[in-house]
């Protein structure tokens, strides 16, 4: 019974939740949680390093009494006082026995740290990766918004008959520049070019004559000789009687030809 009670409440408010849910928001919370592990994760592996550093002193340190004793065993004994380094002996024993225990700690922390070290590389790779996964998922977030608001402008264009009178408008513009296309060649047809062009020859060649002339006046150019004209061609007429019968004798008479 208290199972299918808990289930009902997991349905009822799972539902809601989920509802409340932004998509966006829990993956930024996520990275958020990702980068604050890193700090966490540094400091525990500062504390195994440290417990590291600890017992590699506590080596050395027994490294020194166990040297320091021995020297004095040895002066004990060179003065013939076994007694005293019997004393030194036992002391000797027991910090040669601090010493294996102490380097037994260090090589398991050694590897703890080793290990953390290991761990804090592959945390470190996959964080990044599900960085990226979450920032690529935002950023495909913000272009489906950008997309989604096209698409209601789109669509608002289609309902409200924005498109409809944008094509209507350029149908007008379009029929109103060929409209003044035809008028303008219907006006050119309308016109004598043919005359238009022998004026703006004449004028041209006025406009040349008039420089020649200049020319002559400021004795750039010889003027050109005047043109003689060629004789008129006599024709002699034959001897015969006159039209008046009077008889023709030997008057000469001449036609132009």
């Amino acid at each position: 019974m208290w199972k299918r009670f808990t289930r009902l409440v997991r349905s009822m408010f799972g539902g809601a939740i989920s509802a409340m849910e932004d998509p966006r928001l829990i993956l930024e919370q996520n990275i958020r949680e990702l980068n604050d592990q890193v700090p966490k994760m540094n400091e525990n592996i500062a504390t195994v390093k440290a417990n590291v550093i600890l017992l590699q002193k506590e080596v050395a340190a027994a490294d020194r009494e166990a040297a320091e004793l021995t020297a004095k065993i040895r002066a004990a004994i060179t003065q013939n006082r076994d007694d005293i380094a019997q004393g030194f002996a036992m002391t000797l024993e027991q910090v040669r026995t601090r010493k294996v225990q102490s380097e037994e700690q260090l090589r398991y922390a050694e590897l703890a740290y080793d290990k953390a070290l290991q761990i804090k590389k592959a945390f470190m790779r996959e964080r990044e990766r599900k960085i990226g996964e979450a920032q690529e998922a935002l950023r495909a977030h913000e272009r489906a918004k950008w997309q989604a608001k096209v698409a209601d402008a789109l669509e608002s264009f289609e309902v409200a008959g924005v498109d409809q009178t944008h094509r209507e408008m350029i149908q007008r513009v379009n029929e109103q520049a060929a409209k003044n296309e035809a008028r303008m060649e219907m006006a050119l047809d309308s016109i004598d070019t043919g005359q238009m062009r022998i004026e703006e020859d004449a004028e041209a060649l006025r406009a040349q004559d008039l420089v020649n002339q200049m020319k002559i006046e400021m004795g750039l150019v010889t003027p050109a000789p005047p043109v003689q004209a060629a004789p008129v061609p006599q024709v002699r007429l034959p001897e015969g009687p006159a039209e008046d019968g009077t008889g023709g004798g030997s008057l000469d008479r001449t036609r132009t030809s």
